[in-house]
């Protein structure tokens, strides 16, 4: 490629890659593409793209090239579709005055968008079960525009069923793709992360990285992605950051009963935050209020659970919990040479210092990333691959103390009350026990919005679960899964 270099200032300009005399809006302006990337128009008036940031591709239109671009908004406005978000198209239009000099563009912005690693092509799962079954729309709306714009192919499945996504990452060829992006809600996310662990290439496997479009009830993930930049969690942010290309690691927790494991990246709730997730299913026709109203009722009918919880502290929450010298934790079955996919962590925690809180609990809850959903930023603390998970346990509290924190859930500001306890473990261990004032009846244990044990006379308890009501342990492998994430 020929590079051209400025002759004024050559010490603090960066080199040029092309430059050429065009027709802007059919005046005459010098454009600019440089080699950090900046693209630069000098004629009427003066107009600037970062190659990195702003432009997501590039088209021709006859003699003219079109460089499509998304702009980050300093406040409100509409981002690109019909949604509320934080970008606004601002594409650029140029003629080059001769045809060698428009394949030469062509050339050199192809150039540089592929040195920048972005994905080429992606295997897209859309869920027309999930939220208000608008992932469809906002796909066929949102998503796949601003993916067309980056020149990126597409191969799209909608999920038919329960567990489809994970069946199909389980045999698929990762080769063929450079990621995987799931329009819907945190529930295609945890089928991908399991079908891939489940895989006997998942160390390769788990390189691939996973994207999430918001398309369903909880979205939880990619609130805590785009949040953390200060992002508002819609359609088009998320699809931006996906086109980019930037990349990080997250935990993921490894649930163990015996042989059986179920693989985590967003939360296990047992008490009444499953409670109020799982039963509030019955009133799903009042759509997203059904939560509130079901809160509701449960905090003035309030249960609380006999049981315990054993776990390693992460250091500097040492205080919690009493010192147990026998943990009762127990190391898994050995792997068997048929088995295939990844066994959970390889650590040895028998000898650690294990501590334990007993019973009764109102409520008991894990969190690998700070939102549990867009309005519920349930472990403010939390990191996406520090190698801990944020427990959240509430034993005993007022029924109004406990409407107020439900609301303090939206800010994270309830993990300050005094009836909350809020640590960060390593290892954690459940034995669940019946409720208090009804013996003859259990709970509930959810992992990710799913049913992982059902107890006695529960919701729905002739529906079989994965698990049983019955002691279980959890571990945390730092940073296993890829996502898709907004530069941080």
């Amino acid at each position: 490629m020929e590079v051209y270099v400025m002759d004024h200032d050559q010490q603090s300009s960066p080199a040029v890659i092309i430059t050429d005399l065009v027709f802007v809006d059919d005046v005459y302006a010098v454009v600019t593409l440089t080699a950090d990337g900046e693209l630069r128009s000098v004629g009427q008036e003066r107009r600037q793209l970062t190659m990195k940031k702003d432009v997501i591709g590039f088209v021709v239109e006859g003699k003219q090239i079109r460089v499509k671009a998304v702009v980050e908004r300093g406040g409100g406005g509409i981002c690109c579709g019909e949604s509320d978000g934080d970008f606004t198209r601002k594409d650029f239009v140029f003629e080059p005055l001769y045809e060698d000099a428009k394949n030469r563009w062509c050339y050199s912005l192809r150039r540089y968008l592929d040195s920048l690693g972005r994905p080429k092509r992606l295997l897209v799962f859309v869920n027309p079960f999930g939220g208000k079954k608008s992932a469809n729309k906002i796909f066929v709306k949102e998503v796949k525009p601003l993916l067309e714009d980056a020149d990126i192919q597409l191969d799209v499945q909608e999920t038919k069923y329960q567990l489809h996504a994970k069946e199909i990452v389980r045999s698929m060829d990762v080769s063929k793709y450079d990621g995987i992006v799931c329009v819907s809600g945190d529930g295609v996310l945890v089928e991908v992360v399991n079908g891939l662990l489940e895989r006997e290439d998942w160390r390769n496997a788990l390189k691939l990285p996973i994207g999430m479009v918001p398309a369903g009830t909880g979205n939880g993930m990619i609130k805590s992605l785009l949040d953390s930049v200060g992002l508002r969690c819609c359609a088009s942010s998320a699809t931006i950051s996906i086109i980019r290309g930037h990349k990080r690691s997250v935990d993921v927790a490894t649930i163990s009963q015996g042989t059986t494991k179920f693989f985590s990246v967003l939360m296990l709730a047992w008490g009444l935050v499953a409670d109020i997730d799982i039963e509030s299913e019955k009133f799903r026709w009042m759509g997203s209020a059904r939560i509130d109203f079901y809160a509701l009722q449960r905090i003035l009918c309030l249960r609380q659970y006999n049981g315990r919880i054993l776990f390693i502290p992460a250091p500097g929450f040492e205080s919690y919990g009493q010192l147990v010298s026998n943990s009762l934790y127990k190391e898994p079955p050995p792997i068997s040479d048929k088995e295939l996919g990844y066994q959970g962590p390889d650590a040895k925690f028998e000898d650690l210092e294990w501590r334990e809180i007993k019973g009764p609990f109102v409520s008991v809850w894990l969190h690998n990333v700070p939102w549990g959903a867009e309005n519920t930023l349930a472990a403010p603390d939390a990191k996406f691959s520090d190698g801990f998970l944020d427990l959240v346990v509430l034993k005993t509290c007022p029924k109004l103390v406990l409407l107020s924190l439900l609301r303090q859930l939206s800010d994270g500001t309830h993990v300050h009350s005094p009836y909350v306890s809020y640590l960060k473990v390593k290892a954690f261990v459940l034995e669940p026990g019946a409720r208090v004032d009804e013996p003859d009846k259990e709970g509930i244990i959810d992992s990710d919005g799913e049913v992982l044990a059902r107890g006695r006379k529960t919701y729905k308890c002739d529906q079989k679960a994965l698990m049983s009501y019955d002691k279980l342990q959890i571990t945390v492998d730092q940073g296993l899964a890829t996502l898709f994430s907004p530069e941080y």
